[in-house]
């Protein structure tokens, strides 16, 4: 289990840096081996780990070779070693790998095959993940399909978007430009359903 708090779209990563620090810090109790950020134009990802795969080198948050593209992910990829294989199979030599991580392969396929890599690729396992590509100026945001790995997210005022393992580290930052006002429909989608919406008006899980 580990936590992740990412930013992505803020005018200006910088001055920032030092909330979302402060605010990844109520997820440590999730990961309290590790604590790592990447801040740089407009993304900024905060990272604490629980080392289980590779707790020597696998520090997050995660770059490919060139570091172009930023990982930070809670959870844990059961078939990495089979999609690391197929993906050497199909670009000999192209990628190489940094860390022993389960997750590192996430990076890599990224690389590969572009923001529908998920899709055109069997990921077996529970994570949470956000992605940085700093040459495009892009993210990628997803969780299992299940939902067993939790991932919440939320709209600033600034219109960037904001993801965390736990609701708190998006509320207590108060980054997210949503009101102190509960939404009356959450309780009611909650007991019929998972809930997508908590009980803040921009934040979702």
């Amino acid at each position: 289990m580990c936590g992740i708090l990412a930013l992505f779209g803020v005018q200006e990563a910088g001055p920032l840096r030092k909330q979302v620090v402060e605010a990844a810090k109520l997820l440590r109790h999730r990961g309290p081996d590790w604590s790592g950020v990447y801040c740089e134009g407009s993304a900024i990802i905060a990272h604490e780990r629980l080392a289980i795969v590779d707790p020597d080198s696998g520090d997050q948050p995660l770059y490919n070779e060139a570091k172009d593209i930023v990982l930070g992910v809670n959870g844990e990829i059961y078939n990495y070693e089979d999609l690391q294989k197929g993906l050497e199979a199909r670009a000999p030599g192209k990628h190489r790998f940094l860390t022993k991580s389960d997750c590192e392969v996430l990076l890599h396929l990224y690389a590969e095959d572009g923001i529908d890599f998920m899709s055109k690729n069997e990921v077996c396992g529970m994570y949470a993940f956000a992605i940085w590509d700093k040459k495009k100026h892009s993210y990628v945001v997803a969780r299992d399909p299940v939902g067993i790995i939790p991932l919440y997210i939320g709209w600033g005022a600034d219109g960037s978007v904001q993801v965390a393992s736990e609701l708190k580290a998006l509320h207590k930052a108060q980054i997210h430009g949503c009101s102190d006002g509960s939404c009356q429909c959450a309780i009611g989608n909650l007991l019929r359903s998972e809930a997508l919406q908590t009980a803040f008006h921009t934040l979702n899980r």
